[in-house]
């Protein structure tokens, strides 16, 4: 089997949907000799903000010089991001390595158990603690949850920490139709006695936040009452009782990173017992310098990408490009799948800027023809490029939406 054809059935496997439980990773595991055991790891959850914070992580503890696993979804380049070394997606050789011990037993589960087939989440999730937990062993792994947590793939190994980034309105056929019920879908990952960090300012969502921990004894560390911060992405401080950090400085813009950084510091600073080598120094560096593919991406001067794929990430740009570039013509393109609440999507967008729409090359795209027709409309995104001027100070080009969509322009943009 080569890596292609490796890459091939995984892929195939998405004929199985989505199917929220984990009686069959704890099936493959097992049969493994359960790595996931082995596995010194901070879990993290929420509805936007995750890939953003794991980021910030993985940076911190590479500095110090620790082994760093990650696992991340979806991927933007390439698909061996989703399990990185460092930074580093892994080889190709040690994903088919894996899939050599992983495929045999995703075969035989049906069969021998009576469950229905592994998704390929669940297939790349039990690769993922092979990897990490006995393949190549890692000083600390962060691992960020696919969708929900209670009955999502990942909720099968016990964190040092569990971070939750934010609760939205996403996803809700699968996790709840309110706030209260996706909280309760994201918290269900914490364990007895684990630390939870989170960042919440709904009264409701923090109620089911804190019955939680009181039922399995974690303390909580809560961003604006234990722990805060002032100030913004060019230079904000960050205070926890005697610890402070003065003028930290990030490469990605955005109040909510200062809010996705805090969450990581907070985290750090918990783990600094178990990870001396981690300073503040080099926390000041990492923040310098961490950055996530298409996420407030600017690829030219004046040309951003950012995959906004929801309401709350939506009204994060808006936030963003009213802040910091409110002296700019801001012209977006959108496109978005068919499961998300476009009409808000757009109508948040055309207050900040001269808003058109378009499609891309996915099942699940949403076509040209259902787009409101109050709203200009291109093909494709590369007519709309063309449209762009790279010299002009004035403009700032804004591409947004799926990230599937962001992961096809970036791919674009780097050819080019």
């Amino acid at each position: 089997m080569t890596y292609e054809e490796g890459l091939a059935w995984i892929h195939d496997q998405l004929k199985f949907g989505i199917k929220p439980g984990i009686e069959r990773m704890k099936w493959l595991l097992n049969e493994l000799g359960n790595p996931q055991e082995k596995v010194k790891g901070i879990h993290v959850v929420g509805t936007n903000g995750k890939g953003s914070t794991v980021n910030y992580l993985q940076t911190i503890f590479t500095e110090a010089g620790y082994e760093v696993g990650t696992f991340t979804s979806p991927y933007i380049m390439d698909f061996r991001e989703r399990i990185a070394l460092n930074g580093d997606m892994i080889s190709k050789d040690d994903l088919l390595k894996l899939l050599f011990m992983v495929k045999p037993l995703a075969e035989r589960l049906p069969s021998e158990t009576g469950y229905e087939p592994a998704t390929e989440f669940e297939i790349i999730t039990t690769m993922m603690f092979l990897y990490f937990g006995q393949v190549h062993p890692v000083d600390i792994a962060i691992i960020e949850a696919g969708l929900g947590g209670l009955y999502d793939s990942t909720n099968v190994f016990n964190p040092l920490a569990v971070i939750c980034t934010s609760i939205g309105l996403d996803h809700q056929n699968i996790l709840g139709q309110t706030y209260e019920e996706i909280a309760t879908q994201k918290v269900g990952v914490l364990k007895d006695k684990v630390p939870f960090v989170f960042a919440e300012n709904r009264a409701e969502v923090k109620s089911v936040f804190y019955k939680k921990a009181k039922e399995t004894n974690s303390q909580t560390f809560e961003l604006g009452h234990d722990f805060k911060f002032s100030g913004n992405s060019r230079a904000f401080d960050f205070t926890w009782q005697e610890f402070k950090l003065e003028k930290l400085s990030l490469k990605m813009r955005g109040q909510h990173q200062v809010a996705n950084a805090g969450l990581a510091l907070m985290t750090t600073v918990l783990l600094q017992g178990k990870y001396p080598r981690v300073t503040k120094s080099l926390i000041r560096n990492a923040f310098a310098k961490a950055s996530w593919l298409g996420r407030t991406e600017l690829m030219a001067d004046n040309l951003m990408i950012d995959g906004a794929h929801n309401n709350e990430s939506i009204a994060v740009l808006v936030a963003l490009l009213r802040k910091e570039f409110a002296d700019r013509k801001i012209h977006i393109l959108f496109s978005a799948i068919d499961t998300k609440p476009i009409q808000g999507m757009l109508e948040q967008l055309a207050t900040v800027g001269e808003l058109t729409v378009t499609t891309f090359d996915y099942p699940n795209a949403v076509k040209l023809d259902n787009y409101p027709s109050a709203y200009p409309r291109v093909a494709d995104f590369k007519e709309w490029l063309k449209t762009c001027n790279s010299a002009s100070v004035e403009d700032l080009y804004v591409i947004t939406g799926s990230l599937y969509f962001i992961s096809q322009v970036r791919q674009f943009l780097l050819d080019k």
